[in-house]
């Protein structure tokens, strides 16, 4: 049986990240919260929260951590085709709710999701701060991609993305990546590592190296909402 330390309801305190569990990897604690202090508390430590329908909050921070240096995006040449097609059409800011709730919808292969109401209320009301943010991919007037995240600081901090057709949460993040490196943004957190997000040019860094990175960019001030895409892709 796994016994975590407990988040008191009256402190935004977090256990050491040291102490996080190697199994199941990176978790740190249950309860508390999902109050705009405390998540942007959390993000600033690299700690971020993930659980099912059902369970309590509970809190995360992995070892390695998988991340995204703008400059080491990697656009491939089917991409690269699809971004010059000009199929799509990207903005940021616009929907929010509806992008969360379809990153929430019921994927292959999975049978729940972690996006719970809570979760979708807490995001909300950050958007809402300036802090949250989405990009929106559209297909004429139907939205079929897209993603969102918190940005603190210098520091973007990925939570989910999906797509209803090839590429499209790719376009996405191209397009997000480009307005951070014009905005000087040191690093885009992607949590976990995956194969799609290997194959744009994420990497696994020390929850160590994270968290000194964390320390430099996620304290600075911080480019409020709502965003606008303006930089070219290619």
């Amino acid at each position: 049986m796994i016994t975590l330390p407990w988040l008191e309801p009256d402190t935004l305190d977090f256990p050491p990240t040291t102490e996080a569990l190697d199994e199941p990897n990176g978790l740190l604690a249950g309860g508390g919260d999902l109050s705009p202090e405390r998540l942007t508390r959390a993000y600033r430590l690299g700690i971020f929260p993930w659980y099912e329908e059902g369970q309590p909050i509970l809190w995360w921070t992995p070892d390695p951590r998988a991340v995204l240096f703008p400059d080491h995006l990697h656009v491939s040449r089917s991409l690269r085709k699809t971004l010059k097609r000009g199929e799509y059409r990207v903005t940021c800011d616009q929907t929010f709710e509806a992008v969360m709730r379809a990153c929430a919808a019921p994927r292959d292969g999975a049978s729940g999701t972690w996006i719970t109401d809570d979760m979708l209320a807490a995001y909300t009301r950050l958007h809402r701060q300036g802090v949250a943010h989405s990009i929106e991919v559209w297909q004429e007037e139907r939205l079929v991609g897209g993603l969102y995240g918190l940005a603190l600081g210098r520091v973007f901090f990925g939570e989910s993305m999906f797509s209803r057709t090839d590429n499209a949460s790719k376009v996405g993040f191209v397009h997000l990546v480009a307005q951070l490196k014009a905005w000087h943004f040191e690093l885009i957190d992607c949590q976990v590592g995956s194969a799609h997000l290997f194959s744009l040019g994420a990497e696994e860094i020390s929850r160590e190296a994270f968290e000194k990175i964390l320390l430099d960019y996620a304290y600075l001030p911080s480019i409020s909402g709502p965003w606008h895409l303006n930089q070219p892709v290619l």
